[in-house]
C-alpha cells in the first residue's frame, strides 16, 4: 500500500495522465537536444598529447597505455577502487566502482564502434581475476604501476579518462568524475564522450569524422564481424519510411 505521509501527486484520468506525460515530454525532448549538442561541443575540445610512459600488470605480463586500446582508436579508462586500504578489501572492491561495474554494458558495441573500455586498480592481477569471477565482469582490468591515478586525476577518487590513438600517439580528449560518472555503463554515454562520439550521420561532428547510418550498425553482440545478410538494413528502413 501507499505510504499516507507521503506527498503524493495526484491521481487523474489516462486523458489527464497523457496531458501531462506529453507536456513533460517538450522538456524532455530539449534536454536530449541539449545533450547532443553538449557532445557535439565535447567533440571539439583541444587534445592534450600524453607524453609519459606508463606500464601496467596484466594476464598476459607487463604492458603499455597503448597496449591497452587493444588496436583500437579510442580507449575509455574507468579507475576502480580495489586495493588494500579500501572498504571490502581484499573480498570486494570499492561499493561504488563496484556498482559502476556492473552497470557497464556489453563491450562488443562499444568495440565496434573502435572504442575499447578498461578499468585500473592497484590490486594484484591474481586478485583482479578472482574478483572478476566471483562478481561475473568481463572488461579487461589492468593494475597501475606507477603515477598514471595521479598524473590523470584519479589517485583519490574515482574517474574516467578518455583517450584516442593515432598510430604511436596517445592523446587524452575527456575526463569525468563525481556525480558525472554515475550516469555512464551504456553504450551511448560511454560512446558520448568519445572524441568521434556514437560516429553516426545526424551527429554534429567535424569534417572528416567516421560516420554511418544510425540503427544499420547495431548487431547482436555476438554477430559483430560476421557476414551480413542486408535483412536488418530492410527492417530499418521500413521503419524510418514509416515514422517519417
Amino acid at each position: 500500500m501507499t505510504d499516507r505521509t507521503m506527498n503524493t501527486p495526484p491521481v487523474v484520468s489516462a486523458e489527464q495522465w497523457e496531458t501531462a506525460r506529453q507536456k513533460l515530454l517538450v522538456k524532455e525532448k530539449a534536454l536530449t537536444r541539449a545533450g547532443d549538442a553538449l557532445a557535439a561541443e565535447r567533440r571539439r575540445m583541444p587534445w592534450m598529447r600524453v607524453e609519459k610512459s606508463y606500464t601496467f600488470d596484466s594476464p598476459k605480463g607487463r604492458v603499455g597505455l597503448i597496449d591497452l586500446f587493444e588496436g583500437r582508436r579510442q580507449l575509455v579508462i574507468y579507475r576502480a577502487f580495489f586495493e588494500p586500504g579500501v572498504y571490502g578489501w581484499p573480498e570486494h572492491a570499492c561499493r561504488g566502482c563496484s556498482m559502476m561495474a556492473d552497470q557497464v554494458a556489453h563491450l562488443a558495441h562499444l568495440n565496434a564502434r573502435d572504442t575499447t573500455f578498461a578499468n585500473v586498480s592497484r590490486a594484484p592481477q591474481p586478485d583482479i581475476a578472482r574478483l572478476k569471477a566471483r562478481m561475473s565482469w568481463a572488461m579487461p582490468w589492468y593494475t597501475i604501476t606507477d603515477g598514471f591515478d595521479a598524473d590523470f586525476g584519479v589517485d583519490e577518487w574515482h574517474g574516467t579518462n578518455v583517450f584516442f590513438r593515432d598510430g604511436d600517439t596517445v592523446y587524452r580528449t575527456y575526463f569525468r568524475n563525481n556525480r558525472g560518472d554515475e550516469a555512464l555503463g551504456g553504450t551511448w554515454s560511454y560512446l558520448d564522450i568519445t572524441p568521434l562520439g556514437r560516429q553516426e550521420t545526424w551527429e554534429d561532428s567535424p569534417e572528416g569524422y567516421p560516420q554511418s547510418e544510425p540503427y544499420k550498425w547495431w548487431n547482436w553482440h555476438d554477430s559483430y564481424g560476421a557476414a551480413q545478410d542486408g535483412r536488418w538494413s530492410e527492417v530499418v528502413e521500413a521503419a524510418q519510411a514509416v515514422l517519417q
